[in-house]
Parts: C-alpha cells; structure tokens; sequence
C-alpha cells in the first residue's frame, strides 16, 4: 500500500510539472540555508564579526528594541538554549544589553546599544548586495507571488 501512495503522491507532482526535489529543498531550507552561507561568506569577506543568526536579532531589535528574550526565540524560531547562548556572544561583543524586566528578574529586555546599531548599518549593505545576488534574475512579480506561496505554506503547516 506504500508503494502505491508514492506512485499516487510522485503522479501528482509529475501532473502538476513541479520538480519535487526542488520543493523539498525549498521546504526544508536548503535555500534559507545557501543564503546564510552566502551571508556568513560576505560577512566574513567584509570584516564584520558577526552571524546570519546575530543579523536577524539585530534586524529585529533595530524594529522592536526592548523585547524580551521569548519574543526573540518566536521571531527567529530558535530555543531557548539557543537563543540564550546567541544574545550572550552578542552580549560580549557589545552589541546588546540585556536588563531584568522590572517585578520579573527571570524575564529579560533585551536592547541594542549604539554599537550594535552601527554593526547593524555596517552589516545592512552586505546583507542588501548578499539578497541582491540571491534574488538576480526575477522579476518583482515573481518575488510577490513566492512570498504568497510561502506564507501560505507557513501557515498551512503551522496549523498541523
């Protein structure tokens, strides 16, 4: 009966002209992880000590300084343990500041300080040129309509 569901699941896949392997790849961020590499690769090449992960705490604290902790874990999609050991080497490097919340000391805002601003603007233009490279060759209709078709996939696999 396997067998036969695969048949049934790689027919539809053929009926619909979509190379699976490209999809699978997709959903299982190979592509997320390619540009992350890429990033990592042109950080690097630029003198800027910093991660693709520590990029996207910066980018969201430039929008909402001031969060806690979990908010960060839910926006990043990270662990705490993770995300703990994340903001402690971003913590170390100056970029952040992390302050008890007051009336809870295990809840912990955490904010950007003035050079974690400036790593961030430093970093803005590689990660621009590293999305630019990325994203060469389509079009901005194609880019709005893959982020439809990818919000729709979140959110039709968040719901499970």
């Amino acid at each position: 009966a396997e067998n036969g569901m695969l048949k049934i699941c790689w027919s539809f896949y053929m009926e619909l002209d979509i190379d699976l392997r490209l999809i699978f790849a997709i959903l299982n961020g190979k592509v997320s992880e390619a540009i992350s590499k890429k990033l990592q690769k042109n950080f690097m090449e630029s003198g800027i000590d910093l991660t693709p992960s520590q990029w996207t705490v910066l980018l969201y604290l430039t929008e909402q300084d001031g969060v806690s902790q979990q908010q960060l874990c839910e926006a990043t999609c990270k662990d705490k343990p993770a995300m703990t050991r994340l903001l402690k080497s971003m913590e170390r490097n100056g970029y952040i500041q992390r302050n008890e919340r007051v009336g809870n000391r295990r809840c912990h805002e955490v904010h950007l300080t003035m050079k974690g601003k400036l790593m961030k603007q430093r970093a803005q233009r590689v990660a621009d040129r590293t999305m630019k490279q990325a994203l060469r060759g389509l079009s901005h209709d194609m880019l709005v309509t893959s982020q439809d078709v990818l919000r729709r996939i979140f959110a039709n696999s968040s719901d499970m």
